[in-house]
């Protein structure tokens, strides 16, 4: 049989929870390791993965070296296992584990990479002068549409920020102009409206410094061209060199994540099965109602592991 074209999917902030593939690193140690070494770059960050208390992990500076942790353990367990990605994508902070299984980004790096990203994202905007919320139900120009008409009245920033699919945009920006969106948001139909408990509105331009900064921090970092294509978020198309990664790492943090037009570009360009590479099944839930024919599969957990194992060697 034909083995099926795979993408490896990796998870961004939000899908952090205390205990995360504790259970897989202790019995894989290609896991463990993955754990260990990432202790020793920034000592603490497996204490807060397995134990938590959940407040630290909550914390954006320790959230996203630790889910970028977790995400390259299952990795690198994949990997020992002798399973290959012909494409990877992750979602915001996700595109750096991604990366770093692309054998762009050394993981060492990548660890103080995303620990200077958290810093200089919240360092943009003061605390609780931002928000983000999801909405649920509207089109996307209905919600650029809303976007528009409250950045107006409430003369400040607020711009869609994540394009997840299934009829789920997540708005972000100043404090006011996004609770504007939300009343018109409502007014407009939309089926439901969420607040998001994040402190740093994510994707919008009050980022740019943030970017502006965080160029500085990759151009120091040892890059090598990727080993297979990455879809990026901010423009949902496959890049394989450094510089072309570099660029959308920096641009991604004041632009949309483009996710349902990455994982559409993907299914366009033969991709059959999708594994989410890390905590919980976000991502599975978003692709499944945007490519509704491809396999989807996660893996966090030993049985889970064992399943991906199973179903992509099986086909081969």
């Amino acid at each position: 049989m034909i083995m099926p074209k795979i993408a490896w999917l990796f998870p961004g902030q939000g899908s952090q929870t205390v205990g995360m593939c504790r259970a897989l690193a202790e019995r894989e140690p290609a896991a463990m390791a993955v754990f260990d070494e990432a202790d020793r770059v920034l000592p603490g960050v497996k204490e807060r993965c397995f134990s938590g208390p959940v407040e630290e992990l909550n914390r954006t500076e320790w959230t996203q070296p630790a889910l970028l942790t977790a995400g390259a353990a299952v990795w690198q367990t994949l990997h020992r296992r002798g399973l290959r990605a012909d494409v990877v994508a992750g979602h915001s902070l996700g595109e750096y584990t991604a990366l770093v299984a692309a054998g762009a980004l050394p993981f060492d790096a990548a660890l103080r990479l995303v620990r200077q990203r958290a810093r200089f994202m919240q360092e943009a905007v003061p605390q609780g002068a931002g928000l983000m919320a999801a909405v649920l139900g509207l089109e996307e120009e209905a919600v650029r549409d809303v976007c528009r008409a409250a950045a107006e009245s409430a003369r400040g920033v607020v711009t869609p920020a994540n394009l997840n699919g299934g009829g789920q945009i997540v708005i972000a920006g100043e404090k006011a102009a996004v609770e504007a969106a939300v009343a018109l948001a409502k007014v407009r139909g939309a089926r439901r409206v969420v607040m998001l408990p994040v402190s740093v509105p994510s994707h919008c331009p009050l980022m740019e410094p943030a970017g502006r900064r965080l160029q500085g921090e990759l151009d120091a970092v040892a890059w090598r061209d990727l080993s297979v294509p990455l879809v990026t978020n901010v423009d949902a198309e496959p890049v394989r060199t450094a510089d072309a990664a570099k660029s959308a790492l920096v641009r991604q943090l004041a632009n949309p994540v483009r996710w349902e037009a990455s994982i559409r570009r993907m299914a366009a360009d033969g991709v059959q099965c999708f594994i989410e590479v890390g905590p919980g099944r976000v991502l599975t839930g978003l692709v499944k109602r945007i490519a509704k024919d491809a396999q989807l599969l996660s893996v966090e957990q030993p049985e889970e592991l064992d399943a991906a194992v199973q179903a992509c060697k099986g086909t081969g």
